[in-house]
Protein backbone atom coordinates (compact mmCIF):
# COMPACT_ATOMS: atom_id res chain seq x y z
CA UNK A 1 0.00 0.00 0.00
CA UNK A 2 2.98 2.52 0.96
CA UNK A 3 4.60 1.74 -2.33
CA UNK A 4 1.77 1.91 -4.52
CA UNK A 5 0.54 4.87 -2.83
CA UNK A 6 3.82 7.46 -3.27
CA UNK A 7 3.87 5.83 -6.72
CA UNK A 8 -0.05 7.10 -7.45
CA UNK A 9 1.06 10.59 -5.22
CA UNK A 10 3.95 10.98 -7.88
CA UNK A 11 1.50 10.86 -10.52
CA UNK A 12 -0.77 13.41 -9.26
CA UNK A 13 1.98 15.96 -9.03
CA UNK A 14 2.53 15.28 -12.75
CA UNK A 15 -1.01 15.58 -13.65
CA UNK A 16 -1.48 18.50 -11.36
CA UNK A 17 1.21 20.66 -12.58
CA UNK A 18 0.12 19.71 -16.27
CA UNK A 19 -3.52 21.12 -15.58
CA UNK A 20 -2.18 24.04 -13.97
CA UNK A 21 -0.87 25.04 -17.59
CA UNK A 22 -4.43 26.37 -18.64
CA UNK A 23 -3.73 29.14 -16.18
CA UNK A 24 -1.17 30.44 -19.17
CA UNK A 25 -4.65 31.54 -20.42
CA UNK A 26 -2.75 31.29 -24.05
CA UNK A 27 -5.91 29.08 -25.49
CA UNK A 28 -4.67 26.02 -24.30
CA UNK A 29 -1.37 26.01 -26.20
CA UNK A 30 0.70 25.59 -23.48
CA UNK A 31 -1.83 23.00 -21.73
CA UNK A 32 -2.33 21.21 -25.36
CA UNK A 33 1.80 20.95 -25.62
CA UNK A 34 2.47 18.70 -22.83
CA UNK A 35 -0.77 17.06 -22.66
CA UNK A 36 0.13 15.73 -26.10
CA UNK A 37 3.80 14.76 -24.67
CA UNK A 38 1.97 13.01 -22.30
CA UNK A 39 -0.13 10.97 -24.95
CA UNK A 40 2.37 10.51 -27.38
CA UNK A 41 5.50 9.64 -25.50
CA UNK A 42 6.27 6.25 -26.33
CA UNK A 43 8.61 6.34 -22.80
CA UNK A 44 5.74 8.16 -20.77
CA UNK A 45 3.04 5.33 -22.27
CA UNK A 46 5.25 2.43 -20.63
CA UNK A 47 5.22 4.32 -17.31
CA UNK A 48 1.44 4.96 -18.11
CA UNK A 49 1.10 0.91 -18.27
CA UNK A 50 2.99 0.72 -15.04
CA UNK A 51 0.49 3.34 -13.69
CA UNK A 52 -2.88 1.23 -14.12
CA UNK A 53 -0.46 -1.46 -12.70
CA UNK A 54 0.31 0.37 -9.70
CA UNK A 55 -3.88 1.48 -9.46
CA UNK A 56 -4.62 -2.30 -9.84
CA UNK A 57 -2.58 -3.48 -6.72
CA UNK A 58 -3.37 -0.36 -4.67
CA UNK A 59 -6.55 -1.45 -4.74
CA UNK A 60 -6.24 -5.14 -4.79
CA UNK A 61 -3.89 -4.15 -1.51
CA UNK A 62 -6.65 -2.14 0.12
CA UNK A 63 -9.68 -4.90 -0.65
CA UNK A 64 -7.02 -7.18 1.56
CA UNK A 65 -5.97 -4.74 4.42
CA UNK A 66 -9.48 -4.79 4.54
CA UNK A 67 -10.69 -7.85 4.86
CA UNK A 68 -7.46 -8.94 7.34
CA UNK A 69 -8.26 -6.36 9.52
CA UNK A 70 -12.17 -7.61 9.39
CA UNK A 71 -10.77 -11.29 9.94
CA UNK A 72 -9.21 -10.28 13.13
CA UNK A 73 -11.69 -8.99 14.68
CA UNK A 74 -14.36 -11.40 13.50
CA UNK A 75 -16.22 -10.60 16.49
CA UNK A 76 -17.37 -6.87 17.57
CA UNK A 77 -16.60 -4.69 20.88
CA UNK A 78 -19.28 -4.59 22.98
CA UNK A 79 -18.35 -1.00 23.37
CA UNK A 80 -16.76 1.19 20.69
CA UNK A 81 -15.45 4.36 20.57
CA UNK A 82 -13.03 4.50 17.53
CA UNK A 83 -12.72 8.68 17.57
CA UNK A 84 -10.81 8.17 20.86
CA UNK A 85 -7.74 6.67 18.97
CA UNK A 86 -8.22 7.58 15.02
CA UNK A 87 -9.70 9.77 12.84
CA UNK A 88 -13.27 8.66 10.58
CA UNK A 89 -11.08 9.37 7.59
CA UNK A 90 -8.46 7.05 8.08
CA UNK A 91 -11.13 4.53 9.05
CA UNK A 92 -12.89 5.58 6.00
CA UNK A 93 -10.24 4.82 3.46
CA UNK A 94 -11.89 1.96 1.91
CA UNK A 95 -15.30 4.35 1.22
CA UNK A 96 -13.90 7.33 -0.08
CA UNK A 97 -11.24 4.93 -1.71
CA UNK A 98 -14.38 3.21 -4.13
CA UNK A 99 -15.70 6.66 -4.29
CA UNK A 100 -12.52 7.67 -5.76
CA UNK A 101 -12.32 4.69 -8.14
CA UNK A 102 -15.60 5.25 -9.57
CA UNK A 103 -14.68 8.87 -10.26
CA UNK A 104 -11.60 7.29 -12.06
CA UNK A 105 -13.92 4.93 -13.96
CA UNK A 106 -16.12 8.14 -14.90
CA UNK A 107 -12.73 10.55 -15.66
CA UNK A 108 -11.51 8.18 -17.81
CA UNK A 109 -14.49 7.44 -20.15
CA UNK A 110 -14.93 10.97 -20.80
CA UNK A 111 -10.91 11.97 -21.33
CA UNK A 112 -8.39 9.07 -21.70
CA UNK A 113 -11.08 6.61 -23.54
CA UNK A 114 -11.76 9.23 -26.31
CA UNK A 115 -8.79 10.69 -27.00
CA UNK A 116 -6.58 6.60 -27.21
CA UNK A 117 -10.08 5.67 -29.11
CA UNK A 118 -9.44 8.49 -31.46
CA UNK A 119 -5.48 8.05 -31.69
CA UNK A 120 -5.64 4.32 -32.92
CA UNK A 121 -8.73 5.45 -35.20
CA UNK A 122 -7.34 8.23 -36.73
CA UNK A 123 -3.33 8.06 -35.25
CA UNK A 124 -4.23 11.48 -34.23
CA UNK A 125 -4.94 13.09 -30.70
CA UNK A 126 -7.80 15.20 -29.97
CA UNK A 127 -7.23 18.46 -28.55
CA UNK A 128 -7.89 17.61 -24.55
CA UNK A 129 -8.47 21.82 -23.71
CA UNK A 130 -11.38 21.83 -26.39
CA UNK A 131 -12.93 18.27 -24.56
CA UNK A 132 -12.74 20.18 -20.99
CA UNK A 133 -13.97 23.01 -22.52
CA UNK A 134 -17.28 20.96 -23.58
CA UNK A 135 -17.18 18.69 -20.70
CA UNK A 136 -16.93 21.43 -18.11
CA UNK A 137 -19.82 23.31 -19.43
CA UNK A 138 -22.29 20.99 -17.38
CA UNK A 139 -22.37 22.41 -13.80
CA UNK A 140 -23.48 18.49 -12.63
CA UNK A 141 -20.47 18.07 -14.54
CA UNK A 142 -18.29 20.38 -12.22
CA UNK A 143 -20.15 19.91 -9.26
CA UNK A 144 -19.22 15.40 -9.82
CA UNK A 145 -15.31 16.89 -10.22
CA UNK A 146 -15.06 19.07 -6.68
CA UNK A 147 -16.82 16.23 -5.18
CA UNK A 148 -14.17 13.54 -6.24
CA UNK A 149 -11.35 16.25 -5.33
CA UNK A 150 -13.29 16.74 -1.57
CA UNK A 151 -13.30 12.85 -1.24
CA UNK A 152 -9.52 12.75 -2.80
CA UNK A 153 -8.87 15.60 0.21
CA UNK A 154 -9.58 13.00 2.89
CA UNK A 155 -8.20 10.12 1.15
CA UNK A 156 -4.96 12.19 0.86
CA UNK A 157 -4.97 13.31 4.74
CA UNK A 158 -4.70 10.26 5.93
CA UNK A 159 -2.87 8.15 2.83
CA UNK A 160 0.09 10.55 2.33
CA UNK A 161 1.37 10.21 6.25
CA UNK A 162 0.52 6.85 6.28
CA UNK A 163 2.60 5.52 3.00
CA UNK A 164 5.57 6.77 5.15
CA UNK A 165 4.68 4.84 7.68
CA UNK A 166 4.03 1.60 6.01
CA UNK A 167 7.49 1.76 4.67
CA UNK A 168 8.89 2.15 8.17
CA UNK A 169 10.22 5.48 7.18
CA UNK A 170 9.06 7.04 10.19
CA UNK A 171 10.99 8.98 13.03
CA UNK A 172 10.65 10.89 16.04
CA UNK A 173 12.56 13.81 14.04
CA UNK A 174 10.95 14.01 10.84
CA UNK A 175 7.24 12.84 11.79
CA UNK A 176 6.12 16.81 12.30
CA UNK A 177 8.06 17.64 8.58
CA UNK A 178 5.90 14.57 6.99
CA UNK A 179 2.43 15.24 8.77
CA UNK A 180 2.77 18.95 7.73
CA UNK A 181 3.80 18.18 4.34
CA UNK A 182 1.15 15.54 3.89
CA UNK A 183 -1.25 18.23 5.23
CA UNK A 184 -0.14 20.88 2.50
CA UNK A 185 -0.05 18.12 -0.31
CA UNK A 186 -3.83 17.40 0.47
CA UNK A 187 -5.31 20.28 0.33
CA UNK A 188 -2.75 21.96 -2.42
CA UNK A 189 -3.29 18.67 -5.04
CA UNK A 190 -6.72 18.74 -5.08
CA UNK A 191 -7.49 21.95 -5.05
CA UNK A 192 -5.56 22.67 -7.95
CA UNK A 193 -7.83 19.68 -9.59
CA UNK A 194 -11.10 21.69 -8.38
CA UNK A 195 -10.00 24.83 -9.33
CA UNK A 196 -9.92 23.68 -13.05
CA UNK A 197 -13.75 22.42 -13.59
CA UNK A 198 -14.62 25.87 -12.15
CA UNK A 199 -12.25 27.78 -13.84
CA UNK A 200 -13.65 26.01 -17.04
CA UNK A 201 -17.44 26.17 -16.13
CA UNK A 202 -17.01 30.42 -15.42
CA UNK A 203 -14.86 30.74 -18.36
CA UNK A 204 -11.84 32.13 -16.26
CA UNK A 205 -9.43 30.65 -18.91
CA UNK A 206 -9.39 31.19 -22.06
Amino acid sequence: MGLTGLFLICFLVVHAGINACMWFNDGGKTFTFYAHFMGTNFIVHFIEAGLFAGLLLHIVDGLLLWKQNRDARPVKYAYSNPGANSTWYSRSMGILGSLLLIFLIIHLKDFWGPNRLNQIMTGEERNTFEMMQEEFSNIFVVILYCCACFALFWHLLHGFQSAFQSLGLNNVKYNKVIEVAGTVFAIVVPFIFALMPISMYFKLVH
